[in-house]
């Protein structure tokens, strides 16, 4: 299949994409190879090929969630600028 300047307008146009017509004379031999590249692979026998959902078989290996205190509320808290007993403070960044 060999692409024409009315084609490649209509892809541009099913893309969203604006080209100019300078671009088009450039666009036409650029696409005929890529066309080409995918028919040769259309030659390819995939009946044996599994289709590729993940790029690794790995599984996740879940745990369990378990709550740990690593640092208390107070040493966290230490080095902020402004807080509160729990609660870091901070400026008011939405305006009504």
């Amino acid at each position: 299949m060999n692409l024409d300047a009315k084609t490649i307008h209509k892809i541009a146009d099913l893309a969203r994409i604006h080209i100019d017509e300078k671009e088009v004379e450039t666009l036409i031999p650029e696409m005929n190879k890529i066309l080409s590249f995918m028919e040769k692979l259309n030659e390819l026998d995939t009946s044996n090929v599994k289709p590729l959902v993940y790029m690794n078989e790995a599984a996740n290996v879940w745990r369990e969630d378990v709550v740990k205190q690593e640092i208390s509320t107070e040493d966290g808290l230490k080095n902020s600028a402004k807080h509160s007993d729990q609660f870091f403070m901070v400026p008011k960044i939405i305006e009504k």
